[in-house]
């Protein structure tokens, strides 16, 4: 779900609170922390040097975006 969340918004920053609510719903509440372990598995996957991503953005204090 977030993975799909993410390339619906290609090249848009999506909110962690939008993500939150989205991928996990109002009745469950993930830390924040849990966004970012997706990210980081979503790098270790995709991308060919996770530390500087050419796919995967954190953009601090509000989200993360996709680009292609």
């Amino acid at each position: 779900m977030l993975l799909k969340l993410l390339f619906e918004n290609k090249n848009d920053v999506v909110p962690r609170e939008k993500i939150l609510q989205t991928v996990w719903g109002y009745n469950v509440y993930p830390t924040t922390r849990t966004i970012d372990n997706f990210i980081l598995n979503f790098r270790k996957y995709f991308e060919h040097d996770s530390r500087n991503p050419r796919y995967f953005h954190s953009v601090r204090g509000v989200g993360y975006k996709y680009t292609e």
